[in-house]
């Protein structure tokens, strides 16, 4: 008995230090993804409030799109590739098609590498094609979300993405094998009261257990994510023997050289009454050409199913053939597809929360907050955790040099993250007009705020940089609601504020988010300015002579 519990201890040692230093590797970074990801829960209302309102009297109603889609495609052959018609208008979207063109030597899946383009018709009836310059900012964000806070989504980015998931995916297996033990015990009995480490410990091991199939499920999706390229070739060799592509293309009907012409394409009125005798609970938003003048067109109608599992961020999909109306695929599409997809898609929808409705946006912004939070307590834990206290009647002691390291390191990068976001989303307004590249100046103000902030906190110190960068972030978040009031007010003529609940919602965050900031500061100045001396958390900790 006494061996096998030795044993069992070594074990436990073991899977702790694994979940410990995969943390505190990997935990900085997810931070950022997280908190950018709870962001992005909501990227199509933060979508509509950082775009100044368009002039929608050159909409045209879905009876109306043919002509439209033929004239543009006449003057422009290039955009039958592929293009968008947009099925709802919004305060925000001036044109009902659209289309992107990827930039000279951008990465297939780089979304702000696109440079987007828009046709409609004028006042009196001319066809208009012309350069959009929709907002970068939604898409900026969940860049920093998909690659763990570096600037681009780039086949290399991604495989770094995909090695902290990977770290993550450890420290999740190994956090549990160490807290399951003793969890039952340890959940029923909370310790609140003077012993701030444990009342922490606690705390980060109930959420982790609480939110545990949350963030296996975004591991195990991160991962494919990052490394899904290499997988698919790994299968196409090993399974497939090299017909992996043929598989997919399962039940399309064979190639057709005939000569396509766009004049021949059947009205996208017809094409979602096709969708809507296949799937009346579907909700299309918008119809994707692709490909209409190739041996293999195809229209993939997007929408939403209140009581399905969305396949991708956009949403669920049927593909028909643009010129027949014959349904192609239903893979993508809830109620219609074979097991296999079901449950591949169900993993996609858990990831993008493309399920259900508002509630489940609010819940996966919880938990995307409370992840965050765990992987900022972790970093804290194991610097309390090599905390020298102050003995009787002994002079304060010098704190480990890699405990204020570390220390000074989560302070700066994780409150640098969250006072760059909010820099960059309040600067949206500040930018409309006088900034041409809108990109580059989103990048600018993010990581220019990133960078000092983490220079501030070394220079400083953590404690000091604590209270005063959560300050920074307070006022940084409340002037993402004062830029809509000032424009709302027509203080800044340039400056537009939406009436939609969706857009007012996000001043309306950011007023709650700078309350919670401001809160945190006041609670953080007591531990910094009045707590217990002998801990890098406070102003009179005695400076470091010498690196342990």
């Amino acid at each position: 008995m006494v061996l096998q519990r030795a044993r069992l201890n070594q074990w436990a040692r073991l899977y702790k230090g694994v979940h410990t230093w995969t943390g505190i590797v990997a935990g900085m970074a997810l931070f950022i993804a997280f908190y950018a990801g709870a962001l992005t829960v909501f990227k199509a209302p933060l979508e509509r409030w950082a775009s100044p309102p368009a002039n929608t009297s050159a909409w045209v109603d879905v009876a109306d799109t043919q002509a439209l889609i033929q004239q543009t495609l006449a003057q422009d052959p290039t955009v039958a590739d592929e293009f968008f018609i947009h099925l709802h208008p919004l305060e925000h979207r001036p044109a009902a098609m659209a289309w992107m063109v990827a930039a000279e030597g951008a990465d297939e899946h780089d979304q702000l590498a696109q440079v987007h383009y828009q046709s409609f018709f004028d006042g009196d009836g001319e066809l208009v094609i012309e350069q959009a310059s929709p907002s970068p900012l939604a898409e900026f964000l969940d860049v920093l979300h998909r690659v763990v806070g570096l600037p681009f989504d780039t086949e290399y980015t991604r495989w770094v993405m995909g090695i902290f998931a990977v770290l993550y995916a450890l420290a999740l297996f190994s956090g549990l094998v160490v807290v399951l033990p003793t969890f039952a015990k340890d959940i029923l009995s909370f310790r609140l009261g003077k012993n701030r480490k444990r009342m922490w410990l606690d705390a980060h091991n109930v959420v982790g257990i609480v939110s545990l199939p949350f963030h296996v499920i975004i591991a195990l999706t991160a991962v494919g994510f990052a490394f899904h390229d290499g997988i698919y070739m790994a299968q196409d060799k090993v399974v497939h023997d090299g017909t992996l592509i043929q598989s997919f293309r399962s039940g399309l009907p064979a190639p057709d050289p005939s000569p396509k012409e766009p004049a021949d394409l059947l009205p996208p009125a017809k094409i979602l009454a096709q969708v809507e005798a296949l799937a009346p609970e579907f909700e299309p938003t918008m119809l994707q050409y692709l490909r209409v003048t190739s041996p293999m067109p195809a229209v993939r109608v997007w929408g939403n199913d209140q009581q399905g599992m969305g396949a991708r961020a956009w949403g669920s999909f049927a593909i028909l053939h643009p010129y027949s109306g014959e349904v192609l695929n239903t893979d993508y599409l809830p109620s219609h597809q074979a097991a296999a997809f079901t449950a591949i898609n169900t993993i996609f929808s858990l990831h993008f929360v493309t399920f259900g409705g508002t509630l489940e946006k609010w819940i996966y912004f919880i938990l995307a907050l409370a992840g965050a939070w765990l992987f900022y307590t972790g970093n804290l834990l194991w610097v309390e955790s090599r905390r020298r206290s102050q003995k009787p009647r002994q002079p304060l002691p010098v704190q480990r040099g890699n405990a204020r390291w570390l220390a000074s390191a989560t302070v700066g990068v994780c409150l640098g993250a969250v006072c760059g976001m909010s820099a960059t989303i309040a600067a949206t307004k500040w930018m409309h007009g006088w900034v041409d590249n809108l990109l580059l100046g989103h990048q600018l103000v993010y990581y220019v705020t990133f960078f000092l902030a983490i220079a501030w906190a070394f220079t400083v110190g953590a404690a000091r940089a604590s209270v005063q960068l959560l300050w920074v972030a307070a006022a940084l978040t409340l002037s993402i609601a004062a830029s809509s009031l000032l424009g709302w007010a027509g203080w800044v003529p340039a400056w537009w504020s939406h009436g939609s609940v969706a857009a007012l919602g996000v001043d309306a965050m950011a007023v709650m988010g700078a309350a919670c900031f401001g809160l945190m500061a006041m609670s953080t100045a007591k531990r910094v300015y009045s707590g217990s001396a002998d801990s890098v958390w406070t102003v009179e900790a005695p400076a470091v002579t010498a690196t342990d």
